[in-house]
């Protein structure tokens, strides 16, 4: 069975940025799961799949446009340190939901100075070259209920149960919450199938 709109696909893949370097992979984990043509992944890579078959291997090269979109200067900035409220030892690494004029959108700190935090609203693969190595593992047409849902419903899950570890593409479990001017824990997030919380993958859920 070939890769088309609403088929529900499984691969392995590895993924290395524009220096070549191993971001992610999941042949050592779990495979991810996805919806072909549901948007859960970054367009490149998902036309790149249309079309494949069980058993195919491939390496595809994602350009920044057909990936995580160009870097915006603007999308990094700086928060006063009180905003976090009783958050202690803020590192660069963590990672929040900030409430901005155009909704919720994830950020990253990238620095912390005296009584300010620089942080980053970009997707850490913002504005890079990606590359791929995948292998196809199974494709099956998607049952009614996944095509209403706008993903795949791993075996045993309601809602799949693997993003692996992944991070930003992804969402991720253990992010916080950062509201009304201060960042609050939120661990009821759990980390979804096919994305680790980079988002390398860049499935969307």
């Amino acid at each position: 069975m070939k890769i088309t709109e609403k088929c529900a696909v499984s691969i392995h893949y590895r993924l290395s940025d524009a220096k070549g370097q191993l971001v992610e992979s999941s042949f050592e984990g779990e495979p991810m799961l996805y919806l072909h043509g549901a948007e859960n992944m970054i367009p490149g890579l998902e036309a790149a799949l249309e079309g494949k078959e069980q058993g195919d291997v491939l390496d595809v090269t994602v350009d920044a446009e057909q990936g995580y979109g160009a870097y915006h200067d603007g999308l990094c900035q700086e928060v006063p340190l009180s905003a976090f409220g009783d958050i202690e030892d803020i590192v660069p690494g963590m990672r929040f939901i900030a409430e901005t004029e155009m909704g919720q959108r994830p950020v990253q700190v990238t620095e912390v100075k005296d009584d300010v935090v620089i942080v980053d609203g970009n997707h850490p693969l913002a504005g890079q070259t990606l590359s791929f190595n995948v292998e196809v593992l199974e494709v099956r047409a998607a049952t009614e209920e996944e095509i209403a849902h706008g993903h795949i419903h791993a075996a045993g899950s309601s809602c799949g149960g693997h993003e692996h570890s992944h991070e930003g593409g992804c969402c991720g479990g253990g992010e916080r919450n950062h509201e009304g001017g201060c960042c609050s824990d939120d661990e009821t997030k759990e980390a979804k199938e096919g994305c680790d919380g980079n988002g390398g993958c860049g499935c969307r859920h």
